[in-house]
């Protein structure tokens, strides 16, 4: 049996505008980009009860639209996600924090 066809879903509160943050997906009205809605929940584990505390501007609506949407495009949203992180390993080993080369390496608290 041939699974249904697979509607696109329609995300009322989720804007992607090249003007801005430079196309990625937004919370319409807001500069508050999906990722980093989906980060606040996968990677920090906040609910999304305890985003609105955080980001107030924000509706329980636009978090869980935001959240519907990172899921849909999860696989091309965690490529981005990933090579954001390698950016900035990348700029921190070429230059590192005064405070660092003052103190010496300090203990990586991500991994």
């Amino acid at each position: 049996m041939n699974p249904l066809p697979k509607e696109k879903v329609k995300h009322p509160y989720i804007i992607t505008n090249k003007k801005i943050r430079g196309g990625e997906p937004v919370i319409s009205g807001t500069g508050i980009r999906v990722l980093d809605i989906a980060v606040r929940y996968e990677i920090m584990g906040i609910r999304p009860e305890d985003i609105i505390v955080t980001l107030p501007h924000l509706s329980l609506s636009q978090v869980h639209d935001a959240l519907s949407y990172y899921y849909e495009h999860k696989a091309e949203m965690d490529k981005k996600w990933k090579a954001i992180i390698e950016e900035t390993e990348t700029m921190k080993r070429r230059h590192p924090s005064i405070l660092e080369r003052k103190l010496g390496k300090i203990k990586d608290i991500h991994g």
